[in-house]
C-alpha cells in the first residue's frame, strides 16, 4: 500500500486542461483524491477520463482565474459539490517572449494578472474552507524562473518570483490553522506552453534549425540532466505534498529542474 492515501479528500487543480494540470489531476486521482478541474478551457473530457480510469469523483469547472467573484463562487460551489475542499494545486500560467525594452504593457499585465493575481485569488478563496476544517494543502506551481532568470521572459519571471513570495506568506499565516503552502519550481517540461515558444527561438537562433532543436538549445543546455521533465513527475510531487506525510513541509520552494538552479 502506498504511504500516500488521499481517499475521501478533494483537490482543486487550476489550469487543469494544460499538460501539467492534467498530469497532476491524474496522479492525485491514482491515490484516491476526488478532483475539481478548473480552467478557462473546457476540461470536461479530462474529468470524464479520470473518473472512468481511477474511479474517483471528477468534475470540470470553467473559470477565468482573474475574476475575484467568480473564483470565490466557483470554489464555494466545489466545496458544496464534493463536501470538502482539502487541497489546492495552482497549475495555471501563461508566457510571452519579448525583450524587456520592447515588452508590451498589456502583455505584462495579462501575464501577471493570471500568473500572480490569479494565484492570490485562488489561495484566498480556498483559505476559509481549509481553515474551518483545520487542515489544508496549497501547492503553487511556480517555475525555475521563480528562482533564476533567463532572457526574454521578464513578466513571467517577475510573476513567478511573486508566486514564491506569496507561497512563503501563506505558509507563515497558515501554520496556526493547519494549512501548509509550498511552491514547486519546474525546469523545462515539454508542455504546450514550452513547445509554442519554438518558432520564436528558431528566429532568435538565426533560423536553419528545427523547433525541437531550438527548444533543446534554449532549455536543455541549462539543465545538467539534458532532458525534458515529464509532467507526471510534477504531479507525483504534488501528491506527496498534499499527503499527511508532508505535514511538516511548508514554506518550501522545491526545484524539480534537472539541476538548472544548482549552478
Amino acid at each position: 500500500m502506498s504511504f500516500v492515501d488521499l481517499k475521501g479528500r478533494t483537490t482543486i487543480i487550476t489550469g487543469a486542461a494544460g499538460g501539467i494540470g492534467r498530469a497532476t489531476a491524474a496522479e492525485l486521482a491514482k491515490v484516491g483524491s476526488n478532483v475539481a478541474l478548473v480552467d478557462l478551457a473546457d476540461a470536461g473530457d479530462v474529468a470524464r477520463s479520470i473518473a472512468e480510469t481511477h474511479g474517483v469523483a471528477a468534475r470540470a469547472y470553467s473559470l477565468d482565474i482573474r475574476e475575484a467573484a467568480s473564483v470565490a463562487d466557483t470554489f464555494e460551489e466545489i466545496a458544496q459539490d464534493f463536501g470538502s475542499l482539502d487541497h489546492l494545486v495552482n497549475a495555471h500560467g501563461v508566457q510571452h517572449l519579448s525583450d524587456l525594452a520592447s515588452f508590451a504593457e498589456d502583455k505584462w499585465k495579462f501575464i501577471n494578472d493570471i500568473n500572480l493575481f490569479g494565484t492570490f485569488l485562488s489561495v484566498k478563496s480556498a483559505w476559509p474552507h481549509m481553515a474551518k476544517a483545520g487542515r489544508g494543502r496549497i501547492v503553487n506551481l511556480a517555475s525555475v524562473h521563480g528562482i533564476v532568470a533567463s532572457p526574454l521572459k521578464s513578466a513571467y519571471i517577475a510573476s513567478k518570483h511573486g508566486v514564491v513570495g506569496l507561497t512563503r506568506s501563506a505558509a507563515v499565516e497558515g501554520a496556526e490553522v493547519g494549512i501548509t503552502a509550498n511552491a514547486i519550481c519546474p525546469g523545462a517540461v515539454l508542455t504546450e506552453m514550452v513547445s509554442k515558444q519554438g518558432p520564436e527561438y528558431v528566429k532568435r537562433f538565426g533560423g536553419g534549425i528545427s523547433e525541437r532543436e531550438a527548444l533543446s538549445r534554449a532549455f536543455l543546455e541549462t539543465m545538467p540532466t539534458r532532458r525534458f521533465i515529464d509532467p507526471s513527475e510534477i504531479g507525483q510531487l504534488c501528491t506527496y505534498l498534499c499527503s499527511d506525510a508532508a505535514r511538516s513541509i511548508t514554506g518550501s520552494i522545491i526545484p524539480i529542474d534537472g539541476g538548472w538552479s544548482a549552478h
